[in-house]
C-alpha cells in the first residue's frame, strides 16, 4: 500500500509537470500577446510591461522562471487586474466547489437509487422509463441542458433568479451539472446490480431466508457500488472542470468562468495557475477513488 501511494504520488507530480509544459508552450505558440488588445498602450509602455512580467525573455526561460516561482508557492499576479492569483483562485473555487459538491451529491444519491430500481424492475415500465431518461441526459450536452433550464425557469416562467446571493440561484446550475453524472451512475449501478443479483452468494442468502431488503441493500448493493466508487473520483473532477460553460451561462463567477475569462484576456499567469489547479484536482480525485476501492472491498490489492 505504501509503495503504491508513493508511486502514484510521483506519477501525479509528473502528470502535473507535463500538463504545465503542454499548456505553457501551446499557449505561447498562439499568435499575439496579453497586451495586444490594449489599443491605448504605446510601444514603450508595452515593452515595459513585457519586461515587468518577463515576457520579453525566451519562452523556455519564461517557463523555468514561472515553475521556479510555483515551487515557492507564488502563482504571481494577473496581467489584467494586478490581483494576487492565489487569492482569486481560492475565492472562485469556493463558489465552484459549493455547486460541484451539491451536484455530485445529488448525482450519487439519485443515480444509485434509480439504478437499483431499474435493476429490480428489469424489463418493466420503471426500468424502461429510467433507461429512456438516462439515455436522454447522456446524449444531451450540459450547456444545452443549462440553456434550456435558463430559458424555461428564469426567462419564461421567472421562477428562479439567474444569479444572486440567495441559495435559489444554485438550483439550476446544480441540476445542469448533475444531469450527465446521474445518468451515467444510474446505468452503471443497474449493470452492477444485475451482475451482483446473479451471484451465488445472493442465491445462498435468499435460500437461507434472508429478507429481500437486506439481500438487496446489504449484500447486492454494497458490491454493486464498487464501479460507482471508481467513477466518483473522475466525476468530481469532471464536474469541476466541466463547469466552464455552465458557469458562464449562469454567470456564477466560479473557477470555470474565471478560466474562460483569462483565456479571452490572454492572462498567461492566470491560465497557468487555473490549469495546474484543475489538474491537481483531477489527479487527487483519481488517487482517492483508488484508495476507496480498498475500503469498500478489502479483497482488492493495490500494487
Amino acid at each position: 500500500m505504501g509503495k503504491y501511494l508513493i508511486k502514484r504520488i510521483l506519477l501525479a507530480i509528473l502528470s502535473v509537470l507535463i500538463i504545465c509544459m503542454i499548456t505553457f508552450f501551446a499557449m505561447n505558440a498562439v499568435p499575439g500577446g496579453p497586451f495586444n488588445s490594449e489599443k491605448a498602450l504605446s510601444e514603450a509602455t508595452k515593452a515595459a510591461l513585457e519586461a515587468r512580467y518577463n515576457l520579453d525573455k525566451p519562452v523556455f526561460t519564461q517557463f523555468l522562471l514561472y515553475m521556479g516561482n510555483i515551487l515557492h508557492g507564488d502563482f504571481g499576479v494577473s496581467l489584467k487586474t494586478g490581483r494576487d492569483i492565489s487569492t482569486t483562485l481560492l475565492n472562485c473555487f469556493a463558489v465552484s466547489a459549493k455547486i460541484g459538491g451539491l451536484a455530485a451529491l445529488l448525482a450519487i444519491i439519485i443515480g444509485v437509487v434509480l439504478g437499483a430500481v431499474a435493476a429490480l424492475f428489469r424489463n418493466r415500465w420503471p426500468d424502461r422509463l429510467i433507461i429512456f431518461l438516462t439515455t436522454l441526459f447522456t446524449a444531451m450536452p450540459s450547456f444545452v441542458f443549462a440553456t434550456f433550464l435558463l430559458m424555461i425557469f428564469c426567462i419564461q416562467l421567472k421562477l428562479l433568479p439567474v444569479w444572486d446571493a440567495s441559495s435559489q440561484s444554485l438550483i439550476l446550475p446544480v441540476i445542469a451539472l448533475a444531469a450527465y453524472p446521474t445518468a451515467y451512475i444510474t446505468r452503471l449501478t443497474k449493470t452492477s446490480m444485475l451482475d451482483a443479483l446473479g451471484q451465488d452468494y445472493i442465491r445462498t442468502a435468499r435460500a437461507k431466508g434472508v429478507p429481500t431488503v437486506k439481500v438487496i441493500f446489504k449484500h447486492a448493493l454494497r458490491n454493486a457500488l464498487i464501479p460507482v466508487i471508481t467513477y466518483i473520483g473522475p466525476m468530481l473532477a469532471y464536474i469541476l472542470t466541466g463547469s466552464l460553460v455552465v458557469e458562464n451561462i449562469f454567470t456564477i463567477g466560479g473557477l470555470g468562468q474565471q478560466f474562460v475569462k483569462s483565456i479571452n484576456n490572454r492572462d498567461y499567469p492566470m491560465i497557468m495557475a487555473t490549469t495546474i489547479f484543475l489538474a491537481i484536482i483531477m489527479v487527487v480525485m483519481n488517487l482517492l477513488s483508488d484508495i476507496m476501492y480498498k475500503v469498500v472491498d478489502p479483497r482488492i490489492k493495490l500494487e
